[in-house]
């Protein structure tokens, strides 16, 4: 996590075409929130659907800023770096 004006920048790994949407936890090797859902990779559907899944986790606005069409994205939380720590470490997280 980066802080910046704007809120939290998180690198993430996201997996199209999933069986099922969910944010599976943090790789600690690549130092990415590793995220899945089950939009294809096609007209921006999958980056659609991180946007509101991790809207829905963190309970803030997401929005996509980097790799748009890449599986290795960075997206800015507009939350505080407390909320999301809480949120990433609390008893939803995975290791």
């Amino acid at each position: 996590m980066r802080e910046t004006k704007a809120g939290l920048e998180i690198d993430i790994s996201v997996t199209p075409s999933s069986p099922k949407s969910e944010v599976q936890g943090i790789d600690r090797w690549r130092k990415r929130l590793v995220v899945k859902v089950r939009a294809h990779p096609e007209k921006g559907e999958a980056n659609e659907e991180v946007v509101s899944l991790l809207s829905e986790y963190f309970h803030a606005d997401v929005e996509v800023v980097r790799g748009h069409t890449s599986r290795m994205k960075t997206v800015l939380v507009h939350a505080s770096r407390e909320d999301a720590q809480k949120k990433l470490e609390g008893p939803d997280a995975r290791p």
